[in-house]
């Protein structure tokens, strides 16, 4: 996925949350990919998805804060 405003195609905070935000499935799946390899990267995802808790319509950051919870240390 080309991220709008980054010029690179690493996993920064921008480009997590664009790729939660915006992404589709193939997106999904690379950020999924990327993040069983590092787990930093869930980290991050739940840095990105935490102030999105509180609203009920925020699916896709419900989603990816529940895998990263599960995920991470496993």
């Amino acid at each position: 996925m080309l991220h709008r405003h980054l010029n690179h195609q690493r996993f920064t905070l921008a480009a997590i949350d664009d790729v939660i935000s915006r992404g589709r499935w193939q997106d999904w799946a690379a950020l999924r990919r990327a993040a069983l390899q590092d787990q930093s990267l869930l980290e991050k995802v739940q840095r990105i998805c935490r102030p999105h808790t509180d609203d009920p319509y925020a699916q896709r950051y419900h989603f990816w804060m529940h895998y990263a919870e599960e995920h991470h240390a496993s």
